[in-house]
């Protein structure tokens, strides 16, 4: 068992530095938007809705990969609760039936949060701030950086009026706000309890 245990944080360790591996390029890519954007006037503004498109292409990767991490940390988890802290501490595992869900789980794996959930988590812990920045930064390019210029022509994309264009920025931020902070039942394996730190070897 406590080869198995290594295994299986090893291979968690692996996908959790894929999904850091996506993060930082998202992150790469909205420098890269930026610095172009506003490096003279003859850039377009519709530069950063492009950034705010390869955004949410790396979003969908994420999303994938944090469901696969999720799923492997929750078998590292079970073996701990279960097993390890019951060996340290016998007060009863948690789960009685552990051993069935992890052979189970083993012959079968799951994924075992929702597609829903992990969009929501991944967007409040990392996305969703890159979307607020690239929405200010638009906001801004397509107002104050040419005020000689009005706000739907700056807006607007060849062959997309400037209206349709800001009517659809808007739409964007709003479901993205909602997907980010509307309340749903966590299902994700959690590690810690609670954010206030506890009472450590008292």
């Amino acid at each position: 068992m406590p080869h198995y245990y290594r295994g299986e944080v090893s291979q968690s360790g692996t996908l959790l530095a894929r999904l850091d591996l996506t993060t930082d390029w998202a992150i790469v890519v909205v420098a890269a938007v930026l610095a172009l954007a506003f490096q003279g006037t003859d850039t377009a503004a519709y530069l950063l809705l492009i950034g705010i498109l390869a955004v949410s292409l790396f979003l969908v990767f994420d999303v994938r990969r944090y469901r696969t991490y999720d799923a492997s940390r929750s078998r590292v988890r079970l073996l701990e609760e279960n097993l390890f802290a019951n060996s340290l501490h016998p007060s009863g595992a948690p789960l009685e039936e552990w051993r069935v869900e992890l052979g189970d789980d083993l012959r079968t794996p799951t994924l075992k949060v929702t597609y829903r959930e992990a969009l929501s988590r991944r967007l409040r812990r990392v996305y969703y701030p890159l979307y607020v920045l690239l929405g200010m930064a638009w906001l801004f390019r397509v107002t104050l950086f040419e005020p000689k210029q009005s706000l739907l022509a700056t807006a607007s994309v060849p062959g997309v009026p400037g209206a349709v264009v800001v009517a659809a920025v808007g739409g964007f931020f709003l479901l993205v706000t909602a997907l980010t902070f509307w309340p749903i039942r966590r299902q994700a394996k959690g590690e810690f309890h609670g954010e206030k730190p506890g009472s450590w070897k008292r």
